[in-house]
């Protein structure tokens, strides 16, 4: 009985080293499912606030600037008027923007945008399923994608008026 209790102790043990192994090892070297540059942009499928479900299919074609943000993140909403002045900009050059709300109910994103005055299309996020697609983490996350649907850029936190022209610039020289 000590003998069998021992070897069980042991497999265990291998079991746990292993798994252990594996976590620490896909954790450093970032195979952790995060789309990074030069990967293709995951897919949405998200509701809009004009009450259509959009995805990413109807953007095929178009660079894009995806934008994932909140009204309780606060680099969020002073960065929203840049923003907007770029979608403005861009908007005649084959550039996308798209505003993916992360986690709120549709009432407090439609106050927002109509005080902000925001046009271009803002998804709903409810269930945060894109955040997870996306691997979102802090907030203001902002992806650049080509016209091909690979990721040109991603920046983490708020960016600034000559920051984005400077980005979407450089994406739509992309082949």
């Amino acid at each position: 009985m000590g003998k069998s209790r021992r070897t069980v102790q042991i497999v265990i043990l291998c079991l746990i080293l292993v798994l252990g192994g594996y976590a620490i090892t896909t954790s450093v070297s970032g195979s952790n499912g995060k789309p990074k540059e030069g990967d293709q942009a995951p897919s949405f499928e998200l509701l809009g606030l004009d009450g259509q479900v959009h995805t990413s299919d109807e953007y095929q074609g178009k660079a894009m600037v995806i934008n994932f943000w909140g009204t309780w993140c606060e680099p969020c909403v002073k960065e929203m008027p840049a923003l907007q002045a770029q979608a403005d900009k861009w908007k005649d050059k084959g550039v996308q923007f798209v505003g993916i709300n992360v986690g709120e109910d549709q009432m407090t994103v439609e106050n927002f945008v109509q005080q902000v005055g925001v046009t271009f299309p803002i998804m709903l996020d409810r269930a945060k399923n894109s955040v997870r697609d996306f691997g979102i983490s802090p907030m203001p996350t902002t992806f650049f994608v080509s016209d091909t649907g690979k990721i040109s850029t991603i920046h983490i936190g708020q960016l600034d008026l000559g920051t984005l022209d400077a980005q979407i610039s450089q994406l739509a020289k992309q082949p």
